[in-house]
């Protein structure tokens, strides 16, 4: 028996446009529902009710917007989406690619405890870890 977990990524109006995004940086396959293809006509029916990207690079992450009936706030440093790849050359195309329109909080590049390590806030402030996966020696 196994499991497995899923970032799920909560917004305000700018779920698809996070996804969209998200899949031009992993690839992958995209799908989107609606409030209103859930038959729950409102005035918010084209924001998303579910939407996921899922790659078979092992990328998985879920999003939807968050009603305006429903209490908000997406804090500060409140969480971390952590890429871990195995190589310099893997993480170093997703950074380039979530840099787009990014924060840079620490320049990707060799750390003590990694070949690479990065952290950046993209353009919809979502922080995202990005490292190489590397054997402890504690």
């Amino acid at each position: 028996m196994s499991i497995t977990t899923t970032t799920h990524l909560n917004f305000r109006g700018d779920a698809r446009a996070a996804l969209e995004f998200y899949q031009s940086v992993f690839g992958g396959d995209l799908a989107v529902v609606t409030y209103q293809d859930a038959g729950n006509v409102q005035e918010e029916a084209d924001r998303v009710m579910w939407g996921q990207v899922l790659a078979e690079n092992g990328f998985h992450v879920m999003a939807y917007d968050v009603p305006a009936a429903t209490a908000y706030d997406k804090g500060e440093n409140s969480f971390f989406v952590s890429v871990r790849g195995a190589t310099v050359e893997e993480v170093t195309g997703y950074w380039e690619k979530l840099s787009d329109g990014a924060t840079v909080v620490i320049q990707l590049g060799p750390a003590g405890w990694a070949p690479a390590y990065g952290m950046l806030r993209d353009r919809f402030g979502v922080v995202w870890v990005v490292d190489v996966v590397s054997e402890y020696n504690g």
